[in-house]
């Protein structure tokens, strides 16, 4: 394994020519690519991420403290700026090295003045990639520093590429989910068959969710154990990408309390995630 920089503050964290991802330390820790037996799994807007007036399309964004919004404003009380959506960590620079021991790349961020106008912990929050062939294992470490309890949400937000609409078939779903389009409990299946129309749906899983690409005759499996077994799923038409995401808390969850972590002091919350590759 090896760490090689690009152009562009982009680097790669390399197991061998046809294995590897790409990630910007400097653009929230964002996992741009990655490669699996030379086959591009993941969506990446380049043109989008160079253009800093917009958010990013694509890689693998990170969620935190919250995934999706609030309702309230002033969460904290009127000395801290409102979070924004998906939190703050996709928009901040991380700190890197390569894990000689784990063979793993390990990205962290801790809480810094930036952090503390909107947010008032202290925390360090360290991700650990480890690349293989055919998957991506994630750990995930959350050490709260503060002299409270910390409320957080965690989320990723994976955009995968597909080769058609057309051609996917999801599986592991449960029967219901909630449509965050309009808040509504509806069918999943019904909603999934508009994946190419655009949908936005949260499913409360058994800790494992999948799709089949007939046209690119892959699977791939998110494998999401509880606290971090909710998925939602995502598509943006016309790109040919959905996204298939790992969140531990639906929207709005630290106002409404609904699935929320509260780390002790001097506690550390972990969670893990691990993506697959299968050959149909």
């Amino acid at each position: 394994m090896e760490i090689i920089q690009q152009e562009n503050g982009i680097y790669i964290f390399r197991k061998d020519k046809d294995n590897f991802i790409k990630f910007s330390p400097e653009r929230g820790g964002l996992i741009t690519h990655w490669t699996s037996n030379n086959h591009k799994i993941l969506y990446f807007d380049e043109k989008r991420f160079f253009d800093k007036t917009k958010s990013i399309r694509g890689g693998i964004p990170i969620l935190f403290p919250i995934c999706g919004d609030l309702e309230k404003k002033f969460l904290f009380g009127n000395n801290h700026l409102n979070l924004m959506q998906h939190g703050f960590a996709r928009n901040l620079s991380w700190n890197y090295q390569l894990n000689k021991k784990k063979n793993s790349l390990s990205l962290f961020l801790s809480d810094n003045e930036e952090t503390r106008r909107y947010y008032p912990y202290l925390f360090e929050l360290k991700i650990d990639y480890v690349l293989n062939s055919e998957s991506l294992i994630i750990n995930i470490e959350i050490f709260n520093k503060s002299k409270f309890k910390m409320p957080i949400n965690f989320g990723l937000h994976p955009y995968f590429n597909i080769s058609d609409f057309q051609n996917i078939q999801f599986f592991g779903y449960p029967k219901n989910c909630q449509n965050q389009k309009n808040n509504t409990l509806e069918e999943t299946n019904k909603v999934l068959k508009n994946l190419s129309k655009g949908i936005d749906i949260l499913m409360y899983t058994q800790g494992k969710t999948s799709f089949k690409d007939f046209g690119f005759k892959r699977k791939i499996t998110l494998i999401h154990p509880s606290p971090f077994d909710i998925c939602v799923i995502w598509s943006d038409p016309p790109r040919k990408m959905l996204c298939m995401e790992p969140w531990t808390s639906p929207r709005n969850s630290l106002e409404s309390g609904i699935r929320k972590i509260n780390i002790p002091p001097n506690t550390t919350q972990k969670l893990l995630a691990s993506i697959t590759i299968d050959n149909l």
